[in-house]
């Protein structure tokens, strides 16, 4: 079943000592919009799971908790991903809410189980010479991770860090998928809003013993916009942390 919906108006990391840097050049920030209450979300997860082994790609999985009512509550879902994707159509002006929905660089969207599709959408949105233009890098030490974003005149943005769980398998016991195990990827588990930027270098400290439980990687994006009301991306990176 494809779900659809139209909007109303309206850190214990295991690394060695000395840094281990990351220093990311992305061509996309995909983002996958999915909830363990769809029947037609598995394919969208596996994808995740095949585009987050691809470097160049900062893959993410926001499971969302509208469709809880069908009968199984998402154990993942996080209402802020829920608003984030509705912002994200509220920008764009199509009212395009569903799942599974992937987002790409923050300005297009795609049935998230179309690979093809994806890919098109990435190739569209390089069009745009503020797209991912902003480098990022992310270097860890034993008690504390460094964010560093480059300088780029005339673009203003947001940072956050994003705290990712790279492989959450989830029994589903009703619902549509009730009886299956779907594995997650990379699933946005906390949001970090690490400060404003405004086309100077910035860096950024955040000490590594404030990350949650059972996170092994980190996201950082910079991005137009705010969390809830989000526009291009313009810089990113991502960096397993065992």
């Amino acid at each position: 079943m494809h779900h659809r919906v139209v909007m109303t108006a309206a850190l214990a990391i295991a690394v060695s000592t000395g840094f281990v840097s990351a220093r990311a050049e992305p061509r996309a920030v995909i983002e996958l919009f999915t909830s363990q209450g769809c029947s037609s979300c598995p394919p969208a997860d596996r994808l995740v799971g095949e585009l987050a082994r691809d470097p160049s790609i900062v893959a993410m999985s926001l499971p969302v908790d509208y469709w809880d009512y069908l009968g199984w509550k998402d154990t993942l879902a996080n209402p802020r991903h829920t608003a984030r994707q509705r912002g994200y159509a509220r920008v764009r002006g199509d009212r395009e809410v569903y799942t599974p929905q992937a987002v790409i660089n923050g300005v297009l969207h795609a049935p998230g189980s179309d690979k093809a599709a994806i890919e098109a959408a990435i190739g569209k949105t390089h069009l745009d010479p503020a797209s991912l233009s902003v480098p990022v890098s992310l270097s860890f030490a034993a008690k504390r991770m460094e964010v560093t974003v480059g300088a780029n005149d005339g673009q203003n943005g947001e940072v956050w860090l994003c705290e990712l769980a790279k492989n959450v398998p989830v029994a589903v016991a009703s619902g549509e998928n009730e009886g299956r195990t779907i594995i997650y990827h990379n699933v946005v588990r906390r949001w970090v809003r690490l400060g404003e930027w405004n086309g100077i270098a910035r860096a950024f400290t955040v000490p590594t013993g404030d990350l949650g439980e059972g996170i092994d990687a980190l996201a950082v994006i910079v991005q137009a916009g705010t969390l809830e009301s989000p526009s291009r991306m313009l810089g990113a990176a991502i960096q397993p942390i065992r």
